[in-house]
């Protein structure tokens, strides 16, 4: 007969040990969903420049080492070197995909024009030049783009975000490109050197424009008088006069001029600044140009000749005034009266027909006039003694 007690005390341990394993692994499970939300719940690190987050991944190292190579984007900091040419790239990574150039071959050949390629994203960047299709469209305004990296760079003027920004002066910018020629105005490099007189240039642009100086290449001609620029801001400038846009005003007696440069100019005559001195006959002039042209004076200088008649120039804007009395050119016209002229002085000083204003006032009799010479000759023969 089986002894029932002994059974009894044998069921009874085997049931608490199957209850003691349960709990064990409820007590296992709790501690993996804790440590799992410990995962979930752990902080990103994120950038202070443009507030990209950086998720972890293996461990919280990786995690810093992605945020700090991000950060070199924003410092210009730039650890690798590649030592076949001496590039310099602030990631790895970057490096390693750059020494393709050197070590590898490139399969990959544009069919339309033979270039080749070690990856197969920037074949297909290149390829969009020649299909001319701009896949990547601003929301804001409609204008599209061939590269996914300018749309990005676009939008930002449409939000003004500037994440580039310069730890010596704080000057933010929304190109990084932009901050590298900036930060050249704090350490004075200049790397863009001039083969013909050896000035050198903070930008490749800007010594391109020098360049014409040398080849005499005036690539931006005016339609309306056939004067030549070298650069294009000065040709935006120089249609001002045909349209009679000016768009800077003088907060002290609203003269509008043409362009930002000549409007400093002209408050120096409100301040009575005038820090050009000539040394042959110390007057002083307002604008260096003008301190220039006063200098041939004693030079006796007129380097500009006309091919019609031989007649010198001390300035080439001069003479191109003076070649119009040959052509009989008239390229400045009035807008009220259709009325034609050879200078855009002269045209200036025709408007004030037709708006009535007299700028220059006689001081003996307070009576005014349009032009400087006809005060002038009031003067001669009304209050000359």
């Amino acid at each position: 007969m089986p002894n029932w007690s002994y059974f009894s005390v044998f069921t009874t341990g085997l049931m608490a040990l199957k209850e003691e394993k349960q709990d064990l692994n409820e007590t296992e499970e709790k501690d993996q969903n804790e440590k799992h939300d410990f995962k979930t719940e752990e902080k990103l690190i994120s950038c202070s420049q443009t507030e990209k987050t950086f998720s972890p991944r293996k461990a919280q190292k990786t995690q810093t080492t992605n945020l700090n190579s991000h950060m070199r984007i924003h410092t210009g900091e730039k650890l690798y070197t590649c030592q076949q040419c001496g590039q310099i790239f602030n990631q790895k990574e970057s490096l390693d995909v750059h020494m393709k150039i050197h070590f590898k071959k490139k399969p990959l050949i544009c069919p339309q024009c033979g270039k080749s390629f070690t990856r197969k994203d920037h074949l297909n960047a290149h390829m969009i030049i020649h299909t001319g299709e701009r896949p990547y469209t601003c929301p804001q305004c409609g204008k599209s783009f061939r590269v996914k990296g300018n749309l990005k760079t676009h939008i930002r003027t449409h939000t003004g975000e500037k994440p580039y920004t310069c730890n010596l002066c704080g000057k933010s910018f929304s190109l990084i490109n932009g901050l590298k020629t900036h930060m050249r105005t704090h350490t004075g490099e200049k790397p863009f050197v001039c083969d013909q007189c050896g000035k050198s240039f903070t930008q490749k642009k800007l010594l391109n424009a020098h360049m014409r100086i040398h080849t005499g290449l005036s690539p931006f001609t005016c339609e309306q008088c056939g004067k030549g620029f070298g650069r294009k801001e000065y040709f935006k400038t120089h249609m001002r006069i045909h349209t009679g846009e000016n768009l800077f005003t003088c907060d002290q007696c609203g003269k509008s001029v043409t362009c930002k440069d000549n409007l400093k100019k002209h408050m120096r005559i409100h301040s009575s600044e005038k820090k050009f001195k000539c040394h042959q006959c110390k007057r002083r002039f307002t604008d260096r140009n003008h301190l220039q042209d006063h200098v041939k004076i004693h030079m006796r200088e007129t380097p500009f000749k006309c091919h019609y008649c031989d007649k010198g120039f001390r300035g080439n804007s001069n003479l191109q005034n003076h070649l119009r009395i040959h052509t009989g050119e008239k390229p400045f016209i009035c807008k009220q009266c259709g009325k034609r002229f050879t200078i855009s002085g002269t045209l200036k000083t025709h408007m004030r027909v037709h708006t009535g204003e007299k700028p220059y006032k006689c001081l003996q009799c307070e009576k005014s006039f349009t032009c400087q010479s006809s005060m002038k000759r009031h003067l001669q023969n009304c209050h000359s003694f």
